[in-house]
């Protein structure tokens, strides 16, 4: 498969990294929030600080986790079907779109769920980047039929 549309690429490329970096920032975010907190997920790890803790109930610790995980069941389905959809040379406008709304999508689901806790904004920024996910998908399918 060979994207033709060299601004596209551009496009997915910036976008993507951007993603990529934060998803990274997930990581330090979810330990910044375990020592924080003193709360670890294994023994060795509470050795670490003291009075701190092996638990896996912190109500803050898990929702910056469970944030992490959502993002990586959605950004890497997301990566694979718009490099995928890009082949089937879609207008620049549209994927411009497609890409910047998923990703500020992601963005905002992450602000609102293990920052600033907020519904319905968590909702709805998780529904616009599936939506795009699975448009790009449907779009990806039809056209390679």
């Amino acid at each position: 498969m060979v994207v033709q549309n060299e601004e596209i690429v551009r496009i997915f490329g910036f976008w993507t990294g951007v993603l990529t970096l934060k998803l990274l920032a997930m990581s330090i975010l979810t330990a910044r929030m375990r020592f924080k907190k003193k709360v670890f997920a294994n023994h060795e790890d509470a050795k670490m600080l003291p009075k701190a803790r092996v638990a896996y109930d912190d109500e803050d610790v898990e929702r910056v986790r469970r944030s992490h995980l959502n993002d990586l069941e959605n950004i890497l389905p997301w990566v694979a079907i718009t490099y995928v959809y890009l082949g089937t040379n879609p207008s620049t406008f549209l994927a411009g779109l497609l890409i910047r709304g998923f990703v500020l999508a992601r963005v905002g689901h992450t602000l609102s769920y293990a920052v600033y806790p907020k519904q319905p904004f968590r909702g709805i920024s998780f529904g616009i980047g599936l939506a795009i996910t699975v448009f790009e998908a449907v779009s990806t399918i039809i056209h390679y039929l």
